[in-house]
């Protein structure tokens, strides 16, 4: 099994021994604002191949590239005025911009999934001094098998990889809890790729441009979390549930009762007073927590699409869609 340290506990031993597996090409979840991260060399692409191997992860769909600041995102990416706006006004945060890959970067091809463009993030918290230290980009995607629950907590981790790394960093619950929103700046215009942890509306708000949603999920493969069956439990999923039948799991939201609830197998509340903030940060724990009843399906209430619900519901649905 995985050592566990405990970042705030201790601090330089975490961000030492992180370095050292990092070096030696082997993957380490990390914990980020998000969700916690699989994190290796994005320039070792025998580091980035136990990437997919860990996760199970089909190699088309690429990786979000971390980094650390500005300096170590020019080496790699060409930033549009927009996208530089972007990046300085929400950096870090849970933003992660696709842009052209500059000719000389560094990061291998399996991180980009032979793609010309590149998903780059600056992480809020511990993962960004992690970054800083090992002194390249780090490939991160969500620390779980793929298609599977993202992990908020370094026990999620745990349960589920625990086995298959050297390292797991605890900081704690994520903040956030859900993943990053990705954005791709084309032709002057902001187009959305996968809602996440920033709220559209303040993208929307910053630079007075709507932002475009994609007409259909999963069509096209050009960033992490596009696939349509993805987030998934073990359970079914039922979607804007109006009653809950016997032996399901129930996850509500607002502090509103559905009938036949009293005979759910549990009955969960993102946010029993409707802050849709809480409901991102419980959301992957609650599945987690639902799936692990044993139920045959797990039924979701309604949630309202505005701001981070847009988001949640996003997941909900990708968790919903039919596997292969």
């Amino acid at each position: 099994m995985a050592d566990i340290i405990d970042t705030r506990q201790e601090p330089e031993s975490a961000l030492a021994r992180a370095c050292a597996v990092l070096a030696e090409g082997l993957p380490v979840a990390i914990p980020t604002e998000t969700v916690y991260g699989l994190a290796a060399d994005a320039t070792n692409p025998e580091a980035i191949s136990r990437i997919y191997e860990i996760k199970g992860r089909p190699r088309f769909n690429p990786l979000i590239c971390h980094v650390s600041d500005f300096e170590m995102a020019d080496l790699h990416v060409e930033f549009d005025p927009l996208s530089r706006w972007l990046a300085e006004a929400f950096w870090p945060g849970p933003l992660t911009l696709i842009l052209p890959l500059k000719s000389d970067s560094t990061v291998h091809a399996l991180a980009s999934a032979g793609l010309d463009t590149l998903g780059v993030r600056m992480p809020d918290g511990f993962s960004r001094g992690v970054i800083a230290r090992f002194g390249k980009p780090l490939a991160a995607p969500s620390a779980n098998t793929s298609g599977r629950i993202s992990p908020t907590t370094a026990a999620h981790v745990a349960a589920d990889l625990g086995d298959k790394l050297r390292l797991i960093l605890d900081d704690g619950a994520a903040g956030i809890g859900l993943e990053s929103t990705i954005i791709k700046v084309g032709g002057g215009e902001i187009h959305l790729l996968r809602p996440g942890g920033l709220d559209v509306a303040a993208i929307e708000d910053l630079t007075g441009k709507a932002v475009l949603r994609p007409e259909a999920a999963g069509a096209v493969i050009e960033a992490p979390g596009m696939l349509t069956s993805h987030y998934a439990p073990s359970a079914g999923v039922r979607l804007g549930a109006t009653e809950v039948r016997p032996g399901e799991a129930l996850i509500r939201f607002g502090g509103l009762p559905l009938p036949g609830e009293d005979k759910a197998a549990i009955v969960l509340d993102l946010s029993p007073t409707g802050n849709l903030r809480e409901a991102a940060a419980n959301l992957f724990a609650f599945m987690k927590q639902a799936d692990a009843t044993g139920a045959p399906s797990i039924a979701f209430g309604a949630i309202p699409m505005e701001g981070l619900g847009e988001a949640i519901n996003d997941r909900i649905e990708r968790a919903a869609a039919a596997r292969d």
